[in-house]
């Protein structure tokens, strides 16, 4: 194989890789903005609930119970989901550049 042909078909590897790895991208950010748009669903849903609460409250001692209870559940629910996006971020960048590391590999043997 001479140099034009090493470099048309590194060229052909390039693409393919940058295609993969677009394709993959365009997944992973995909499955990122649903996990935003539920959080944020989930959010509206139980600040809902806890407005609705509050206004059947009658006492205060009460009112600190109900706030104390969306307090720990808002924070339990926080934790869970900016784990959860973190997680798909993560996976967003292991799968994007997972093309690469095949073509890097590729490389090193030739």
């Amino acid at each position: 194989m001479n140099k034009v042909e090493r470099l048309q078909q590194a060229t052909k590897d390039f693409e393919d890789t940058a295609k993969a790895s677009a394709n993959s991208f365009a997944t992973s950010l995909q499955a990122i903005a649903s996990a935003h748009a539920f959080f944020a669903k989930k959010l509206m849903q139980h600040g809902s609930e806890f407005i609705s609460q509050l206004s059947s409250v009658k006492e205060p001692a009460k009112l600190i119970e109900v706030q104390s209870e969306y307090l720990k559940s808002a924070h339990e629910t926080f934790v869970a989901e900016s784990k959860r996006l973190a997680d798909l971020y993560a996976d967003l960048f292991k799968q994007t550049t997972k093309p690469f590391e095949a073509l890097i590999d590729k490389n090193k043997a030739a």
